[in-house]
């Protein structure tokens, strides 16, 4: 079910519709005039269209580098998981090596 969200921000207002929650639509909403807030505090710029462009950028930039260290966790992740399964081959090997002693076959 389409949602109507009423934006005015920048001295521009406009309705969208989406499909997302109401609630969820407003708190991006918040999250956007913030990073706008941010931007304009920052950067020292007042015009409405530059100050939205420049936010764009900044909060694109933001999501790339969040998408970085994502990719980073994943491989280090991949990477420990790795380590923790050779240890446990290691310590397998380690185990029948031992047994085999014990039981003479070795």
């Amino acid at each position: 079910m389409a949602n109507e969200l009423c934006l005015d921000i920048l001295g521009t207002s406009f309705t969208i519709m989406a499909d997302e929650d109401e609630a969820y639509l407003q708190d991006i909403l918040d999250q956007y005039r913030v990073a706008v807030e941010n931007t304009q505090s920052i950067s020292g710029i007042s015009d409405p269209l530059n100050v939205a462009v420049l936010t764009g950028f900044l909060l694109c930039d933001e999501i790339n580098k969040m998408r970085q260290r994502a990719g980073e966790d994943e491989t280090r992740r991949k990477g420990e998981a790795l380590e923790a399964e050779q240890r446990a081959r290691n310590l397998i090997a380690r185990l029948d090596q031992v047994l085999e002693k014990k039981t003479g076959n070795g």
